[in-house]
């Protein structure tokens, strides 16, 4: 391992730091970010973290093979370039000799003084064995099984270290597939295939990506402190630009990133309505675009699920009542621009190559409406359940999630069409997911989110999910797309996919709706995203 002495590096942000006071006023650069993270990072390890605020930092913290483009296509970043062999099998990835793992000494045990060296292919060889290792429990694991052996590791049937991917010098990296994937180079572009130190990894003792002593930049940020106590104020974490990475993914535009770390949402949104922090990420449609810099993108469907245990929605028929009877075209002209009415699973948000999936398969197509039929419906469901109406029967919303009036338009509905008078509970959001998982309840209206903007994130959740999880006989439907060999093969899999759950009736959909990125309007190119929960700051600019 090279190391670099940290004379040079500190001469490096010495530089760095007179540039910045030099800067012209106007160009939006080296600005000092202040934003917030609702709750406490759970982990930095790219390859195991899944919660929005270790999104946000990561993202920001650490750079992979390839990257994708604000266009939506993809393309190298720590690679310089790459081939696929004619078989589609076996990917070698040049790497670039210029980017490097940094590490800020910071009081740290681990190592002697503030260093950096560079990131080799046993970087990403290492990651890769640790993302597959069942040990690890990676909840991202199944989105690469297609590398080879990948499938058999995952179920403990082969040992991490006889996963496809070698490192054939220090800047050659070889990944060897089980099968042809379409979804592979767009996965690389994701933080899980992030590379890993293994000595430095080793040194952490177990700590690895839990303190800010325990974790090593290759990105366009490094740590340089992490403090939190659960029980006290002032809980912060601070991140500085690493110069000798700053061009290489795009050219590095904040000096310093700086998060307040909250408690919940209404403490954030306190903290940016005093000005402490200049944007933040909601589910509410309740900020003027007029007033506020907005981003938005439709990544959630909201549908029905019912609890088939007991009650009344042990019948079939009364399920099917309630689907069958959603006028989504009557509806549409009655939302605002915060929701749209939803016929199909996927949101619009989600991808395809690059390309909105929706756009490529309309969801009108799965559109029903039959309100004879609906009523046909009710009339034996009485019948089955031997009662003479249905009584006393609410709909659990979570009042983050959505505003109340828009399930009011749908109840109306169900009067209307069936006769059967559905009321309205809403409850915060951990009394939402808590009553869900209890049983506590007789139909949710239930938010569906991918963790990654990919259709095998999305119906992977279909498998995983305790509330959306059906299938008695663990039908892989993501491992089914890994094995699409071509954008039509995935968009034609997916629409049968959809086709099949619509069917089975678990899920409705009803509505798409949007997530928010809210900043203040003196900033530009604030990256979000709504699955994962990133916000990237790498090329933000600040014109205050």
């Amino acid at each position: 391992m090279k190391k670099i002495p940290f004379l040079i590096c500190a001469a490096m942000c010495a530089s760095m730091a007179v540039s910045c006071g030099n800067k012209d006023k106007g160009d939006g650069i080296g600005h000092l970010y202040n934003a917030a993270l609702q709750g406490n990072p759970q982990s930095l390890d790219p390859q195991y973290a899944n919660d929005a605020s270790s999104n946000t930092v990561i993202k920001n913290m650490y750079s992979g093979l390839m990257q994708t483009e604000p266009s939506g296509a993809i393309s190298c970043c720590n690679a310089s370039k790459y081939s696929v062999s004619p078989d589609g099998l076996t990917y070698t990835f040049e790497l670039r000799k210029d980017n490097f793992w940094f590490k800020d000494d910071n009081g740290n045990d681990i190592i002697e003084k503030s260093e950096y060296f560079p990131v080799t292919a046993k970087d990403y060889v290492f990651a890769f064995q640790r993302l597959l290792d069942p040990k690890m429990q990676s909840p991202y694991a199944e989105y690469y099984s297609c590398i080879k052996g990948g499938e058999d590791i995952i179920s403990g049937r082969l040992s991490p270290d006889e996963a496809g991917v070698k490192a054939v010098d220090d800047y050659t990296l070889e990944i060897t597939l089980d099968y042809p994937s379409a979804e592979f180079l767009r996965l690389l572009a994701l933080s899980p295939a992030s590379p890993c130190n293994e000595e430095f990894f080793l040194a952490t003792k177990g700590r690895y990506g839990l303190d800010d002593k325990s974790v090593m930049s290759n990105g366009a940020f490094y740590m340089r402190q992490w403090y939190y106590d659960p029980y006290g104020h002032h809980n912060i974490l601070y991140m500085k630009k690493c110069d000798i990475n700053a061009n290489l993914e795009r050219q590095v535009l904040p000096s310093y990133l700086s998060f307040s770390i909250e408690k919940n949402e209404d403490d954030v949104r306190q903290c940016f309505k005093d000005d402490e922090i200049e944007c933040f990420t909601t589910l509410s449609g309740s900020y003027s675009s007029s007033k506020y810099s907005i981003t938005e993108k439709s990544a959630v469907t909201l549908g029905l699920v019912f609890n088939q245990k007991e009650g009344y929605f042990k019948s079939e028929d009364l399920r099917k009542a309630l689907s069958l009877s959603i006028d989504r075209t009557k509806l549409a002209d009655e939302l605002s621009d915060d929701v749209e009415a939803a016929c199909g699973i996927v949101p619009p948000a989600v991808e395809v190559a690059g390309k909105k999936y929706r756009d490529q398969v309309s969801d009108k197509i799965f559109d029903v409406y039959k309100p004879d039929e609906a009523a046909e419906c009710v009339q034996r469901a009485k019948e089955e359940l031997n009662v003479g109406s249905f009584n006393n029967v609410k709909i659990l919303i979570c009042a983050d999630t959505i505003d109340s009036g828009y399930v009011h338009l749908l109840s109306q509905q169900w009067q209307d069409v069936t006769g059967v008078y559905i009321g309205i509970e809403e409850v915060k959001q951990e009394e939402f997911y808590q009553r869900l998982e209890n049983g506590d309840y007789s139909v949710a209206l239930y938010p569906l989110k991918a963790d990654l903007n990919s259709t095998v994130s999305l119906f992977s959740e279909f498998e995983n999910d305790s509330i959306l999880k059906k299938d008695s006989d663990g039908k892989k439907r993501s491992l089914e797309i890994l094995h699409c060999d071509s954008v039509p093969d995935i968009v034609e899999k997916c629409t049968g996919f959809e086709r099949e759950l619509l069917d089975a009736g678990d899920f409705v959909p009803v509505f798409y709706k949007n997530s928010y990125l809210v900043a203040y309007d003196d900033n530009d190119d604030i990256i979000y995203d709504p699955f994962s929960g990133a916000v990237d700051f790498r090329i933000a600019k600040n014109y205050s």
